[in-house]
């Protein structure tokens, strides 16, 4: 008997202490009877009745999840090592969300090279390129732009070189076309060969979408693709890249520590070392890439704060404020709000960049890319002036907590609500801070812990679909949360911990299956129903 049996079996009956008659259809027994021994339990400790609405709550608390489908890689790798590796994981491209935006103009721009591999005979044919998005890119794909980066891939645009402002003429211009060269044919694509489709079915991933050339009705070449999250992308038929093995193999953050504590080596160097096995690459090469990284979200902050007070794009009409933020915050008499306000602020701007659908790095996310560049600025050139061999090491520091959280649970909003997003983003903050001024791995890996802990159950409730509300400033109290379980997990007894890091992932993931769909970047719940706009 499971678990979950078991105390369907202690919990199963109602408040009046029998099942109900009228147990609503498509609901599991033991989940709602759970649910319901639960509402008259608070009832009699409260000393009120239960509400007549509460066994409808309890339905729609327990409703039927639809499953990641067991086929997708990104389940699949959750069974061994962490074999993630870090320009897979930091990834450059345009806002304001990785897997609304990021990742399906990744998809689309690899159909866009599958189809120039075709035989010109089959090229020849080809009249239409058609884009379907299903799911949660179906719901709130508008206010992510999804439309605007899966039509810049399918006319050949790659994510990390995009000019920005290319985007933001399609969001301004919407009625252009432009001519599609594969082989010797040419034909028209626009926005209206990206069709949002059903937003509720039972889908592979709750981010689907299906890539079509066609030849008039004809299909010439299909694909089904998946945008799992933090940028990363899977197809119907998917097959991992081959990579070498880890030299210190990994599933957990027990398993990590104990590699560093037996070979004395700090989560960086174990990070590093995994790097270049599985990779292939030399140290040299990856450093040179978390330079750029790290140059990237400096730019990122300091174009941030420099852009002056405007309306950002969409139904909302929110203004920006980090370059304003920023002013007073340093003018504040007290260090400690000080510090607070700047940090707040760098977090802002990099958000704020997100939110204009300018070039970000998912760390993990789009919708969380204020965090961890916040950070890096602060620890940099914005703040504390740390050698770029510490900012390197935390950059590792703070991948590996990220990679430990897609191995185990998620980085999708649309999967696991916005602690996915920004809890993960905070917790690789505050073990990048702690690796960067060389605490142990107990004190990293309890940073990383306390941060991610207190963003359990945080839903993902985008106001219209679009990034700002509540996602710019989550970002910023992110950035601050970090610094705090930094200066916790340094400053306590590291051994008196309580709870541990693998622990609390493993409460993301089952928050994550039980958290109501609506509440995962659906648009359908929390801030998005509650703010009107007029």
């Amino acid at each position: 008997m499971s678990r979950q049996e078991r105390e369907g079996e202690i919990n199963g009956l109602s408040a009046e202490g029998a099942p109900p008659a009228d147990l609503p259809a498509g609901v599991d027994r033991r989940a709602f009877l759970m649910r319901s021994a639960l509402i008259g339990a608070t009832a009699v400790l409260a000393g009120r009745p239960v509400p007549a609405n509460a066994q409808a709550v309890a339905a729609q608390a327990t409703s039927p999840k639809v499953p990641l489908s067991a086929d997708l890689d990104v389940v699949r790798k959750s069974r061994g090592p962490v074999m993630t590796v870090i320009d897979e994981f930091y990834k450059v491209g345009p806002g304001p969300s990785s897997s609304h935006t990021i990742g399906p103009m990744r998809i689309t721009y690899d159909f866009y090279n599958r189809c120039t591999k075709l035989p010109k005979d089959q090229l020849a044919k080809a009249t239409a390129l058609r884009v379907h998005l299903y799911g949660s890119l179906s719901a709130t794909g508008k206010g992510h732009g999804t439309e605007r980066a899966a039509l810049a891939g399918i006319v050949g645009k790659e994510p990390a070189t995009v000019d920005p402002l290319f985007l933001d003429d399609l969001r301004d211009r919407p009625d252009q076309v432009f001519a599609v060269k594969l082989g010797d044919k040419t034909f028209n694509a626009s926005l209206k060969d990206i069709i949002y489709d059903a937003p509720k079915g039972d889908f592979p991933h709750p981010n689907t979408m299906t890539c079509k050339l066609m030849a008039g009705s004809q299909v010439l070449l299909e694909q089904e693709y998946y945008s799992v999250g933090g940028g990363f992308i899977e197809w119907k038929g998917y097959t991992p890249p081959k990579k070498g093995q880890p030299k210190y193999p990994y599933s957990t953050m027990k398993e990590l520590q104990a590699h560093a504590a037996k070979n004395k080596l700090s989560i960086a160097q174990v990070a590093m070392a995994n790097e270049v096995a599985v990779s292939g690459r030399t140290e040299a090469e990856i450093n040179a890439f978390l330079d750029k990284i790290s140059t990237a979200m400096v730019n990122i902050v300091k174009t941030g704060l420099s852009m002056p007070v405007a309306t950002l794009p969409g139904p909302i009409k929110l203004k920006t404020k980090a370059g304003e933020v920023y002013k007073r915050a340093t003018d504040d008499e007290y260090a400690g709000q000080r510090g607070v306000g700047v940090v707040a602020a760098y977090a802002l701007a990099g958000s704020e960049e997100n939110a204009r659908g300018h070039l970000v790095v998912t760390a993990p996310t789009g919708g969380s890319a204020g965090v961890i560049p916040a950070i890096v600025y602060a620890l940099g050139e914005g703040g504390r002036k740390l050698p770029q061999e510490k900012i390197r090491n935390g950059l590792l520091a703070a991948a590996v907590v990220g990679y430990l959280c897609k191995h185990n649970a998620t980085l999708a909003g649309a999967e696991g609500g916005c602690q996915a997003e920004i809890g993960v983003a905070s917790a690789m903050g505050a073990a990048l801070i702690a690796q960067a001024h060389d605490f142990d791995h107990q004190v990293v890996a309890n940073a990383a812990e306390s941060s991610l802990e207190h963003h359990l159950g945080m839903t993902c409730d985008p106001v219209a679909g679009y990034v700002q509300i509540p996602c710019i400033e989550r970002c910023a109290f992110g950035a601050v949360k970090a610094w705090t379980g930094f200066m916790i997990a340094s400053n306590e007894i590291p051994a008196d911990r309580r709870v541990d890091f693998d622990t609390t992932v493993t409460a993301m993931a089952l928050t994550a299956k039980e958290m109501n769909s609506k509440y995962k970047e659906t648009s359908e719940g929390g801030l998005a129903v509650s703010v009107v706009l007029c």
